[in-house]
């Protein structure tokens, strides 16, 4: 079985490109933290590269910039090419299925600074992951994103887990 689960932070725009057959694909690395700390105690990361197809390939393009928060699922693959110096080279990187867009660069300094209940007039719910990222345009026809000026107010009941 070949699935990967990854969780980190966009370390640049995604890139958007175009196929012979106009098939969208955008490409971009993502930053995942490691569960340990080395030796100096500091947390390392690592640095993956990803590639998303078709539709939600622009809707990263459209919507995601560098240190904007993902969650990814999808698969490993290598492949191969020959360098200019005659050399064989292997990429590994993942193919995403999906990506789901979990907050902007700046909310990662946002839920951290939560208030203490007792103080708190809203209690945080374990479905908020901060502010959606900022559509960039005004093309509402290609935005699913947009705002229409309405509220949803979905309860626990509603929600199939």
């Amino acid at each position: 079985m070949n699935k990967v689960f990854l969780i980190g932070r966009l370390t640049r725009d995604p890139e958007l490109r175009y196929t012979g057959s106009n098939i969208p694909v955008a490409t971009f690395s993502l930053a995942v933290n490691r569960n340990f700390t080395n030796q100096s105690g500091e947390r390392e990361a690592d640095f993956i590269n990803i590639v998303v197809w078709r539709k939600q390939a622009e809707n990263v393009k459209n919507y995601l910039t560098q240190g904007s928060q993902v969650a990814i699922d999808g698969r490993i693959q290598t492949r191969s090419y020959d360098g200019n110096d005659g050399q064989k080279r292997y990429v590994t990187e993942v193919i995403a299925d999906n990506v789901e867009f979990l907050g902007s660069k700046n909310s990662s300094t946002n839920s951290n600074n939560m208030s203490h209940p007792s103080t708190n007039t809203q209690e945080p719910t374990p479905y908020d992951f901060g502010p959606a990222p900022e559509p960039k345009g005004t093309d509402v026809g290609s935005n699913p994103f947009a705002d229409f000026g309405s509220s949803i107010e979905i309860s626990d009941d509603e929600l199939p887990f």
